[in-house]
């Protein structure tokens, strides 16, 4: 399925998305070249959004809409390293996009909050895990969260490329964006009812790139 019919199907979904839609097309190609490239992407939020973007990274690094078989140069590799086992792991495992939620990890975020700042333990990370080509992405429905923004901050300035996942005003992220979806809402439910099929979609079109 091409992007043009993923996009076809989400805006018949969600008729209020059809302005969006070239802002979907061009973060997912934005994911895709850096993929293409070895990179890497990092995605946070707060709260709700926090959720969304630990939903992101599990529908990235294993399969989704499509199967991702291993090739079989690592199934052979599998074998190189223990025979009984390899037949197992190949027909488990999947090919995963890299992807790392900046939410997930209580121990270094409870770290980094008291013995830092409370608004930096996404920068914190983004200035361990970020490096040139990578993407950053920052859901934040107001625009205007701190620490999405330092840390945006701080991936604009290791060359990373910079994606936004706003509702309708974009906030003060937008001025750091390479490419931002202003998702037609302002209300925090309704802008976050909204992220949930946009991201959906980006992630089938990275899939159906790949696999």
């Amino acid at each position: 399925m091409n992007t043009e019919t993923l996009l076809d199907k989400l805006i018949e979904r969600y008729p209020v998305l059809a302005d969006v839609r070239e802002d979907i097309k061009k973060a997912a190609n934005m994911i895709i070249e850096s993929y293409e490239n070895g990179g890497l992407l990092l995605a946070c939020g707060n709260g709700g959004s926090s959720a969304d973007a630990d939903h992101i990274v599990g529908e990235l690094m294993k399969s989704f809409s499509k199967k991702r078989p291993l090739e079989s140069s690592f199934e052979t590799s599998l074998k190189s390293v223990d025979t009984e086992k390899a037949d197992f792991l190949s027909s488990k495992l999947e090919r995963g996009l890299p992807a790392i939620s900046l939410s997930a990890h209580t121990a270094l975020n409870t770290a980094v909050s008291n013995d830092i700042h409370g608004d930096l333990i996404f920068a914190q990370q983004v200035n361990g895990y970020g490096r040139k080509g990578d993407v950053f992405l920052g859901i934040t429905t107001s625009g205007n969260s701190k620490n999405v923004i330092y840390a945006a901050i701080v991936a604009k300035a290791k060359g990373m490329k910079i994606l936004g996942l706003t509702g309708e005003t974009g906030g003060e992220l937008k001025n750091y964006c390479d490419a931002i979806i202003k998702v037609p809402a302002k209300w925090t439910p309704e802008v976050q009812e909204l992220h949930l099929p946009v991201y959906h979609t980006i992630c089938q079109i990275i899939e159906y790139h790949f696999f």
